[in-house]
């Protein structure tokens, strides 16, 4: 009985230790793929526009 008290007594000290640190490079964000949608969604509907109002284009 007494190992066994022992054992449970030092499983928490083998447990995982929290580290924290902060990221040695600047954290980069690249929105670079939103703002081209943005402009392929607006060219696509001036697009549209255009076929309808005149249809002889193609």
């Amino acid at each position: 009985m007494k190992p066994f008290l022992t054992l449970l007594l030092l499983l928490p000290l083998t447990a995982c230790t929290v580290r924290l640190a902060a990221p040695e490079e600047p954290i980069v964000i690249n929105l670079n793929v939103k703002i081209e949608h943005e402009i392929r969604v607006k060219v696509e509907k001036d697009l549209d526009n255009l076929f309808e109002q005149n249809d002889e284009l193609f």
